[in-house]
């Protein structure tokens, strides 16, 4: 091969091996679920989530999280104010806590219990450790057990995690929409120089 020439076929190689980790985990017949262990771990995690699924639930978790801000007691306090006086009131913060930890704290629950099952223990384990242990704290204390809850903390911890993990799927979906995208501008068929002669693949 003349000095210079690459091999056309490696980039005709990489185009297929790219078609095959865009598929791969997507629902595709037979097409294996990851690429790679590396980047099998990473997207492990988020197993069974969509973009869309931390989207919603970032806004709804947000929703619940203000009003349990404004009733809790680290703003009145900090602000020097008087929550709005409405007729059970004192239920807002527990209750709401309650719904944010099961419906926006779920996804790191699962990916928890996902890593603990491979005996990966990653970002999952610390964000589902730190919620639960908050929700059994604060319902404890909720019931009767001495103490300050911490409704408004795990809220907002839930709330922020929901969002970062929202902006890091949106990020990896574009990102891989943008190397499937180049991978379309490779050509199928390639001519490779081998010495005078020159063959088609």
């Amino acid at each position: 091969m003349p000095p210079g020439v690459a091999p056309r076929s490696s980039m005709t190689h990489a185009k297929h091996a790219h078609r095959d980790h865009a598929h791969a985990g997507h629902g595709e017949p037979g097409a294996p679920k990851h690429a790679g262990a590396h980047e099998g771990h990473a997207h492990d995690k988020h197993a069974g989530h969509s973009v869309a699924m931390f989207r919603n639930k970032f806004w709804v978790s947000l929703a619940l999280t203000i009003p349990i801000l404004i009733w809790g007691h680290m703003l009145p306090r900090l602000f020097g104010y008087e929550p709005p006086h409405l007729p059970g009131a004192w239920w807002i913060v527990p209750v709401f806590g309650v719904v944010v930890f099961v419906y926006g704290g779920w996804p790191f629950v699962d990916g928890a219990v996902r890593e603990l099952r491979a005996r990966l223990p990653g970002m999952m384990t610390l964000i589902a450790l730190a919620i639960s242990v908050a929700f059994v704290y604060s319902a404890a204390v909720t019931l009767g057990f001495p103490g300050m809850p911490l409704w408004e903390e795990l809220a907002t911890l839930v709330t922020i995690m929901l969002l970062g993990h929202w902006l890091e799927m949106r990020s990896i979906t574009q990102a891989q929409g943008a190397l499937g995208e180049l991978a379309k501008l490779l050509p199928d068929k390639a001519q490779r120089v081998v010495g005078e002669r020159i063959s088609s693949q």
